[in-house]
């Protein structure tokens, strides 16, 4: 993703005192939402550029030392509304100690609905996909190419942005929406809007399943975006339909995880239809395709990946080496080959364990799904998805654990299946310090604290960050000062030690003046960062609360009584 400095940061604590009152009275803590049009209909033209505003603070502020600005936009320019996530938002501020960890919760947690569904329809709204003559009941036929499934982007559909880039990642997306998950059956709107989520990403995987990034459903009426980039990718891919096309293993398994989720708290299958099922035999193609070694292992000779991926640039890791292939991946491992890593970096051996333990765990938990419908197709492809399950995971047993001098059996962050390891972990999910969130493995396994104690030091894990104002794990994709609070939230997660856990909340929260989660924190001075807005962090954040809410409600609450939405 492109990363954007914001200066304005550097004035921030001038600012502030210039732009809020000395004393916020009770009745000025409504004061912007019971503004009214003058005449007429509200015009949703007048509503401010979310990415600019978020770089502002804005009144009421929080009444802890931190001051926090009040960043949710007003109530007629967010992109979706909800009462059950405003009851969530109620319920665990009015608990909460901190008044400044409140109104971080307060404004990230509906970050996603406020600023971020650029597009959604319920398929019976009016803004679904209008049937043409070009609609044909023949898929796929190749004397018909004028004419389209009619079921393609049929139903809810759902746009789902990650912030300051008007395209949809699948990995963001689907994490984005995370945190209400458990609220889609007290709350239609939330259902139908991940289910059209799931339908939207859906079409995403049938058109280019080795993308990463996607425009606009074509009938959205919002424009389609260039990211700038000067790309050669195998297989082509249509502009007008993607952003980006690095493909990453772990885009696949949060289009498998988005579902899982979704089934799990709803048991809902309206998602079966014959699009989705198309986008599940592009998945299995995908996984068979790079399962494959770089060398034919009966002759030896070179075998081309159906994959490759070139851009003009002087950064290392936006680009493939060896013509766009990667370094050589040997054969039998059982591993699934990633070009790119979440952070959207190349990887360096192409085998990257976290996205293939995220596949693993989406598969086996698809395969469970599958079987409860009692169709027979559906008995074979969660055999299919099982099956890969299993392959996956024991590959990663067999070559994706190392032993490290210090600290015995580890996890490695990559492996190229000729012995080669990469010792080191990224900020963004999927991660190895995340293992356990996915639910490779559990947090008391032995092999993962082995390899949380790696990560978690600076001699060990080169992109452990510190400084005199932050600390965590960062990655290439920003550079060797900056640090993610992300990283810092998935740690807090996997900890059951209280004062580990808070000191985590406590760096972000001190790092976030401006009343949201950053990308990334420059751990000398925490004025200087990158993203103003960026959804995905404010929803990780709003479930690390949640997470704690839950297991360990006297570090934020009041009182002791656990809470779950």
């Amino acid at each position: 993703m492109t990363r954007t400095t914001c200066w304005l940061s550097l004035l921030l604590p001038l600012s502030i005192p210039l732009l809020r009152p000395a004393l916020v009275e009770a009745s000025e803590l409504v004061w912007d939402m019971d503004q009214v049009p003058v005449k007429g209909k509200f015009d949703e033209t007048a509503c401010p550029d979310y990415a600019s505003y978020a770089t502002y603070p804005h009144r009421p502020y929080s009444e802890g030392p931190l001051s926090l600005p009040f960043q949710r936009p007003h109530v007629r320019c967010r992109t979706f509304q909800s009462d059950a996530i405003e009851k969530v938002i109620k319920d665990v501020t009015s608990r909460m100690k901190n008044p400044d960890l409140a109104r971080l919760f307060e404004n990230t947690f509906p970050s996603t609905t406020d600023t971020t569904v650029k597009f959604h329809t319920n398929g019976k709204d009016g803004k679904e996909k209008k049937k043409t003559v070009t609609d044909s009941t023949v898929d796929d036929d190749p004397w018909m190419s004028t004419y389209e499934d009619p079921n393609k982007w049929a139903g809810p559909q759902s746009f789902i942005i990650t912030g300051d880039i008007l395209a949809e990642w699948l990995r963001d997306s689907t994490n984005q929406l995370k945190p209400y998950q458990k609220l889609a059956l007290k709350d239609k709107a939330i259902f139908d809007l991940i289910l059209g989520a799931i339908n939207t990403q859906s079409e995403y995987v049938i058109e280019s399943p080795y993308c990463n990034a996607f425009q606009p459903p074509p009938h959205s009426g919002l424009p389609v975006t260039l990211n700038g980039q000067d790309d050669t990718v195998h297989p082509a891919f249509d502009p007008s339909f993607v952003f980006e096309c690095k493909y990453e293993l772990d885009s696949l398994a949060h289009f498998l995880a988005l579902i899982n989720a979704f089934y799990a708290h709803t048991k809902s299958t309206d998602f079966l239809n014959s699009r989705w099922y198309k986008a599940l035999d592009s998945v299995f193609d995908v996984l068979e395709a790079q399962s494959k070694s770089t060398f034919d292992p009966e002759t030896g000779s070179y075998l081309r990946n159906q994959y490759t991926f070139q851009r003009r640039t002087d950064t290392g890791t936006e680009t493939l080496n060896l013509g766009g292939i990667g370094n050589p991946l040997n054969n039998g491992t059982g591993l699934i080959r990633s070009a790119f890593r979440p952070s959207d970096d190349a990887t360096i051996f192409g085998f990257f364990i976290p996205a293939n333990a995220q596949m693993a765990t989406e598969l086996k938990r698809l395969a469970a799904m599958l079987r409860t419908t009692g169709d027979k197709k559906d008995i074979t492809r969660a055999e299919t998805a099982e099956a890969w399950s299993k392959t996956i995971t024991a590959g990663i047993w067999e070559h994706g654990v190392v032993h490290h001098r210090k600290y015995g059996e580890v996890f490695a962050y990559e492996v190229d299946g000729y012995g080669s390891a990469l010792m080191m972990d990224d900020a963004n999910y999927p991660s190895l310090l995340a293992l356990p969130l996915m639910g490779f493995v559990s947090v008391d396994d032995t092999t993962y604290q082995n390899t949380r104690k790696m990560l978690l030091e600076k001699g060990s894990n080169p992109y452990y960050l510190t400084g005199r104002e932050f600390e965590g794990i960062g990655g290439p994709h920003i550079g060797l000062q900056n640090a993610w609070p992300m990283s810092l939230l998935v740690q807090a997660q996997t900890s059951d030690d209280d004062d580990e856990i808070m000191k985590c909340l406590m760096l972000v929260l001190n790092a976030s003046k401006l009343g949201l989660i950053h990308e990334s924190i420059d751990v000398n001075w925490s004025h200087s960062y990158t993203r103003s807005w960026f959804a995905w962090a404010n929803g990780v954040f709003a479930d690390t609360i949640l997470d704690i809410a839950k297991r360990k409600p006297h570090l934020i609450f009041k009182d002791a009584t656990p809470y779950e939405p």
